[in-house]
């Protein structure tokens, strides 16, 4: 007796949904490993990210120091404003540049301590100076705040060489990737400079 062609379709149509469950799955894990990782895989990256940046910037070894860098937009060369604060166990610089080629205009330097510096960098994790936004190594400004504002870069150093670096800027389009209050940073670095002038306005 005919009895139809259901037994034979519903292995198929079995087949197919399977098919099509598989190939989902793919698709999400290729989406979730170019998108790096799963949340919890990123939240552990960010965290990472934070323990590094702060360990290196509260480390007291002799060779450390940590660097702030404020510039201007993007002038012509003979207008182009930037200065540094560095600070080393033994050491406080401020230097003031003139034009991209950092034309050194005048530099100022101050005895340091390892007592003063050791206060100075828990001062800035208090601050929250290991805070990161997105990824570190997301380093590049050039043609930030171009035309209007600042841009200031936090770093540490080995020797002479920056192992870690964040930046920030006032351009609300341009946050960078420095997660705490610059102004708090800032006014870390400058109360260290006794003579301190700001460069760009009463407060930069």
């Amino acid at each position: 007796m005919y009895r139809g062609s259901r037994p034979r379709i519903l292995p198929v149509f079995i087949t197919i949904v399977v098919v099509v469950i598989v190939i989902a799955v793919a698709v999400t894990l290729v989406r979730s490993m170019l998108q790096g990782g799963t949340p919890n895989d990123n939240q552990q990256s960010e965290q990472a990210q934070k323990q590094t940046l702060q360990m290196a910037a509260v480390s007291q070894d002799a060779t450390r120091s940590v660097r702030w860098t404020v510039r201007g937009p993007i002038v012509a060369d003979e207008k182009f404003k930037s200065y540094q604060i560095v600070i080393t166990p033994t050491a406080r610089t401020y230097t003031v540049y003139n034009g991209y080629l950092d034309k050194v205009e005048s530099q100022k330097t101050y005895d340091n301590n390892a007592t003063a510096y050791e206060q100075f960098t828990y001062a800035l994790d208090k601050a929250n100076i290991g805070v990161v936004r997105g990824k570190e190594d997301d380093s590049d400004i050039r043609g930030v705040c171009a035309t209007n504002g600042i841009v200031y870069k936090f770093e540490t150093v080995n020797g002479a060489t920056a192992d870690h670096t964040v930046w920030g800027s006032t351009c609300k389009d341009s946050p960078g990737t420095l997660g705490t209050d610059p102004l708090k940073i800032h006014a870390l670095f400058v109360n260290q400079i006794p003579e301190f002038k700001s460069s760009f306005n009463n407060i930069y």
